[in-house]
């Protein structure tokens, strides 16, 4: 385990060698009832702005699309991975894994379909790649919608990704959290990771992975913690910070011992 000090000087001590990723609902954005009520911290966009162009790549790995993440998160330079990693935007230009595409009508189909029988749940539809079926303000419906999204997935053949209060309908490709993070931390010295969810775990493990491949010389993993954060969270980490809020305390630490080497 690291302690803050710790992690601060792991993180500044090769710069331009470094990458620094974070994951968006729970991170950097307090968790909401409503997904589209989800905004990052201001703090954090103060916090992301002083970090891009200070280390070699800062970025977003989040089961949000790109979009939504450039439209919440407007910082200049920060590479996006959106939808687990199903969809990248660098620079401005979005692309999707082209071996999702095949399966669009698949998952618009299901789409419809939960929006037909689950008037007062909340189907989020994601860039046309996937759909999320959330019950988190009807708790009661959660064996409801889970049956369902069961069917659906069955009928149109398509994975289920279970999360905090939802699970996603989505292509069945080996696409998630953790190929998207080994792709993004390819070629540098330091790697950090923050979140604070499931889908986060393999995040973690792959930084683990690339450090005990030596395919990078330091793994950072910091947890984010929260009442419904999952229970290996904390053993799958180096350090674990407060909420979003502790989260951007450490990210802005990091902007200002940065300041003295620019």
């Amino acid at each position: 385990m690291l302690d803050v000090a710790a992690t601060i000087g792991a993180l500044v001590e090769r710069p331009r060698e470094t990458v620094l990723l974070a994951d968006y609902d729970g991170s950097l954005s307090p968790i909401v009832d409503r997904p589209d009520e989800a905004v990052p911290l201001p703090a954090a966009l103060d916090a992301l702005a002083g970090l891009v162009g200070a280390l070699g790549r800062v970025g977003i790995v989040s089961g949000r699309p790109v979009g939504f993440l450039a439209q919440h998160v407007p910082v200049d330079g920060l590479v996006l991975a959106g939808l687990y990693g199903m969809e990248t935007m660098v620079d401005g230009e979005r692309r999707v894994d082209p071996r999702v595409v095949p399966y669009t009508s698949a998952v618009a189909a299901a789409a419809d379909a939960a929006d037909a029988r689950l008037a007062d749940a909340i189907v989020e539809r994601k860039a046309g790649v996937s759909v999320t079926l959330h019950w988190r303000t009807a708790p009661e419906r959660a064996d409801e919608v889970l049956t369902l999204a069961g069917e659906l997935a069955n009928r149109h053949g398509l994975a289920e990704l279970r999360t905090r209060y939802a699970v996603e309908l989505r292509p069945p490709v080996a696409i998630d959290k953790g190929t998207a993070v080994d792709a993004l931390v390819d070629g540098f010295a330091v790697a950090a990771f923050a979140g604070d969810d499931t889908g986060d775990l393999a995040a973690f493990g792959a930084l683990a992975r690339a450090q005990a491949d030596r395919r990078i010389a330091r793994a950072v993993r910091i947890g984010v913690r929260s009442p419904e954060m999952p229970p290996a969270l904390p053993d799958a980490v180096d350090l674990m910070v407060d909420g979003p809020s502790g989260l951007v305390e450490l990210l802005t630490a990091v902007v200002r011992a940065l300041r003295p080497r620019e």
